[in-house]
């Protein structure tokens, strides 16, 4: 059975291309399109798809907005934004509201249907440009200095605490060595820690353990 698509984008000629693309690849159904957030609400009320692909800059109620109701209305549903920006700002704040994952609308079709894969299965997906600012943003507020600890909030009965001090300093952009030399501990006990969260959380890299936890609010990304 196809999965069901909604695509929201002001933009009919981006709309119409993406439906071409997923026509080609025949895994999807597109069963709606629009071109606000308002329109996106309704639409995925109306139709609970399994995935909603969607801009953040649009009149009226934008993406950001709409993602934060859209969360709440269908959890089911899975949210990928596709935008112009690249700016981490936009992305933490998006992925907060509830997005899934974060492409940047200059992707090839190989990559768009590899996004919406990994969704579908339960994943997150963040472009490789984004994820790379996302990490500078993060050096760049570690700023050498060592963090608190409880900043981090656990998902409890999933990760030790260990594991949650691990998960709060990769969320910061620190390397295996930085966390092993704050915790005391071996960059091989660091590398342990990180295949254990990965695990647990049932996620494939440490970015997308650090989007989960981004999501959930068991990190935080400032200081």
């Amino acid at each position: 059975m196809k999965k069901t698509v909604i695509i929201v984008d002001d933009h009919h000629l981006f709309r119409e291309s993406i439906i071409r693309i997923l026509a080609l690849d025949g895994t999807y159904e597109v069963v709606a399109e629009g071109s606000n957030g308002k329109e996106a609400i309704q639409l995925v009320e109306m139709y609970k798809p399994n995935l909603l692909l969607l801009d953040i800059n649009m009149p009226g109620k934008n993406g950001v907005e709409a993602t934060e109701e859209i969360s709440q209305l269908s959890p089911g549903t899975k949210i990928l934004v596709l935008s112009i920006h690249d700016d981490e700002s936009y992305v933490t704040h998006v992925l907060k509201k509830g997005a899934d994952g974060y492409l940047l609308k200059e992707i090839d079709s190989e990559t768009l249907l590899e996004a919406m894969r990994i969704l579908i299965e339960g994943g997150s997906y963040l472009d490789p440009r984004v994820t790379a600012n996302l990490i500078k943003e993060f050096r760049r507020l570690s700023d050498g200095t060592r963090h608190e600890i409880q900043d981090c909030t656990p998902p409890y009965g999933i990760l030790t605490r260990r594991e949650c001090e691990v998960l709060q300093m990769l969320a910061y952009g620190m390397s295996n060595r930085t966390i092993g030399e704050t915790l005391f501990i071996s960059e091989k006990t660091v590398k342990n820690h990180t295949s254990s969260i990965l695990q647990k959380l049932d996620v494939n890299d440490r970015t997308q353990a650090v989007l989960l936890a981004i999501k959930n609010n068991w990190v935080r990304v400032d200081k």
